[in-house]
């Protein structure tokens, strides 16, 4: 329980001309901070928002003191600044940090009192800088420690023990189904498991789809037919791959028609894998439609992580299918390319390929919806 859900009504109120300054707006930015029970914010004096009643307000010399309550600032009128925003921010770094760097990754509460924030306040501001949870960020890498375990010990049970989890048995079939195959088979670079591949030479060079059964896990671009068979085969050494052009017929040719034609968009079951964090980041690309590029940092923003600059094209890197996941639509600041897995040749013909036709356009919403009804007379 936080600070503020054992706040009482007859805990005594704070002087009466606090309230008389807040009522009427009257207050100066920094001359004090009140927080409203209710929704959990707290505010500037001057705050435009809604006027709360007597009964919700609880008033703070200090952001700090409202934070350590558990309140959290109104975006509004941004109690603290921005400079106190990204101090909130490193305080989830500083978190992230000490998961990684633990054995035990310690409980939620001892998490929280070593940022010093609330137990809830810490929560909600984890997963509104990471998009997911403090338990859902621990899980993630508890399973990288697990795969670094399982190379270096060889053996299942130790590794799962190394990496954390308190019971083998249990964990062994949650680790399979993020693995997407057995631990063993993990082990031994995916024996047993099946994937069909199909090359065709396009005017990128030669393109690679691969078929898992559960969809395509990867699309591949390089120099030569040879090359994408190795990397694919570096990639799953000990899997039952097969070259098998008809059962990847439909795949092939979406890939091939969405080269021609880019604005149609590229729909394909995927068998995608990676980490919660890479997760978002793809999914904050899918979003980006043809045409538009966003840079590393927006994509930081957009997931709700400003401060993961690095982290967001580390995930770039990671990705493994070209095109479906367009990594390619991910640049610099500057406006500058930046890196590309498949190089950065492919990555800037890919552009070209997007790029509207003069006299068109490719962009939606209610101008296009306005210029089309003049252009009707």
């Amino acid at each position: 329980m936080s600070i503020r859900d054992s706040i009482s009504d007859t805990r005594p109120r704070a002087h009466d001309e606090r309230w008389l300054a807040l009522a009427n707006h009257t207050g100066g930015p920094d001359a004090f901070y009140y927080g409203v029970k209710t929704t959990g914010v707290f505010c500037r004096p001057n705050c435009r928002s809604r006027l709360p009643n007597r009964q919700n307000v609880w008033f703070f010399a200090t952001p700090a003191e409202a934070l350590a309550a558990g309140f959290r600032p109104c975006k509004r009128c941004q109690p603290g600044g921005t400079d106190w925003e990204e101090a909130l921010s490193e305080k989830v770094s500083r978190a992230c940090r000490l998961i990684e760097q633990a054995d035990d990754q310690g409980s939620l509460g001892s998490l929280a009192k070593s940022v010093g924030l609330s137990v809830s306040h810490f929560h909600r501001l984890f997963k509104r800088c990471l998009g997911v949870t403090p338990k859902a960020y621990k899980a993630m890498h508890r399973m990288n420690r697990f795969r670094r375990e399982l190379h270096r010990r060889e053996d299942v049970t130790a590794a799962l023990y190394g990496a954390g989890f308190g019971s083998a048995s249990r964990a062994y079939d949650g680790v399979a189904a993020k693995l997407g195959m057995t631990p063993r088979q993990y082990l031994k670079g995916g024996p047993g498991v099946v994937i069909a591949f199909a090359l065709q030479k396009t005017s990128l060079g030669w393109l690679l789809v691969a078929l898992s059964e559960r969809g395509v896990c990867a699309i591949e671009l390089g120099g030569s037919a040879r090359e994408l068979r190795d990397r694919l085969g570096t990639h799953f050494p000990h899997a039952t791959l097969h070259e098998d052009r008809f059962d990847l017929a439909g795949p092939i040719r979406r890939v091939v028609r969405f080269l021609d034609a880019p604005k149609e968009g590229l729909s394909l079951p995927l068998d995608i894998r990676g980490t919660a964090f890479q997760r978002r980041v793809w999914q904050a690309l899918q979003a980006i439609p043809p045409g538009k590029t966003l840079s590393y940092q927006a994509i930081a923003r957009e997931i709700g992580h400003p401060g993961a600059t690095r982290a967001v094209g580390s995930a770039c890197a990671a990705n493994r299918l070209a095109l479906a996941i367009p990594c390619h639509r991910a640049v610099r600041q500057d406006g500058t390319l930046g890196g590309y897995r498949w190089g950065v040749a492919r990555k800037r013909a890919l552009l070209d390929l997007e790029k509207p036709v003069p006299g068109t356009s490719i962009h939606h919403g209610k101008a296009m919806g306005k210029k089309q009804r003049r252009g009707r007379g």
